[in-house]
């Protein structure tokens, strides 16, 4: 709890002209490869914090905290903060900065200076996820991160509306695809609202969204994951096309094909865009059990990490 909160006060968070000031001290000007937009409203902020359903003693994980307007709402509701940031520069600005702002809970933060696709190990084990996402690499940091630390249990992450919609939506849906799918592999997951875009410095050109999830148990299957994954990738890559023909290479031939889908009980003409994770899985399986299938080349659409999108 921060000085201000036992007094009944809410604790200052940063405004325009704070974010501003701070990128000028260390002469930042965010840039459009690392996807960088800056917060620039406390509100939304508060919004963002009360919606990700902390616990007090949670150790949260936070991508890309930029400049720290999030991470000072963080470090308010939960017990510690793993920041990780990619820019060295504001990695080596944001402890000085939370120590000003937040000096009582300045030892509750570790800044990692790491790519988030590529990082193996933290100081702590985190519980949730809450991040303003790069939304140039959103999806894989997702879903490398739920990949990499099966502590995380729950999260709110903040990306592009459309993007929010994919992860989110349902089979059968129009934007449903390999985000939604491959997602599905680790949690629920569910739109929790839209952010404007002049609540950010720059402002973006699109609405940012809001996603939630919950970890759950992936399907129990003897495939593995990226026999799963590689289903996923081979049904989607030539969506319009029914699962007999768009499987055909994944399996080695249409017959086999048609033979791993039916095993599965899944109707060789439909298409991937109506079938759910467990669907996915059977098939994975049932082409994995099938004897004529051994020597089927393997998929080359197997992802190289875990979280390959």
């Amino acid at each position: 709890m921060t000085t201000h909160q036992a007094a009944g006060q809410p604790a200052p968070l940063f405004g325009a002209a704070d974010v501003r000031r701070l990128a000028a001290e260390v002469d930042i000007r965010p840039t459009k490869s690392l996807g960088q937009n800056f917060v620039i409203d406390g509100n939304t902020i508060r919004r963002i914090v009360a919606s990700a359903n902390l616990a007090p003693d949670e150790t949260v994980l936070e991508v890309g905290p930029g400049l720290g307007s999030l991470t000072l709402g963080l470090l308010d509701a939960a017990e510690r903060v793993i920041a990780v940031e990619i820019d060295p520069v504001l990695a080596g600005k944001l402890p000085g900065t939370i120590a000003q702002w937040r000096p009582e809970r300045a030892a509750a933060l570790d800044v990692v200076l790491e790519d988030a696709l590529r990082v193996t190990s933290l100081p702590h084990e985190p519980t949730a996820l809450v991040a303003n996402l790069p939304y140039n690499v959103a999806v894989p940091v997702v879903l490398n991160l739920l990949a990499r630390f099966p502590s995380l249990r729950h999260g709110l992450v903040m990306v592009q509306d459309e993007v929010a919609d994919r992860l989110a939506a349902p089979p059968g849906s129009k934007v449903y695809g390999v985000p939604s799918v491959k997602a599905a592999w680790y949690s629920n997951m569910a739109k929790a609202g839209v952010i404007g875009m002049n609540v950010f410095w720059p402002a973006p050109k699109i609405a940012s969204g809001l996603v939630r999830f919950t970890r759950r148990d992936p399907p129990v299957t003897t495939a593995t994951r990226e026999q799963v994954f590689a289903v996923i990738d081979a049904a989607f890559a030539q969506r319009r096309k029914t699962l007999r023909a768009a499987l055909a290479g994944w399996a080695g031939s249409p017959v086999l094909a048609e033979q791993a889908l039916r095993a599965a009980g899944v109707d060789p003409t439909a298409r991937g865009e109506v079938l759910d994770i467990t669907a996915f899985a059977r098939i994975a399986e049932a082409r994995v059990e099938t004897p004529s299938n051994a020597s089927a080349p393997a998929s080359p659409t197997a992802p190289d990490a875990p979280g390959a999108a």
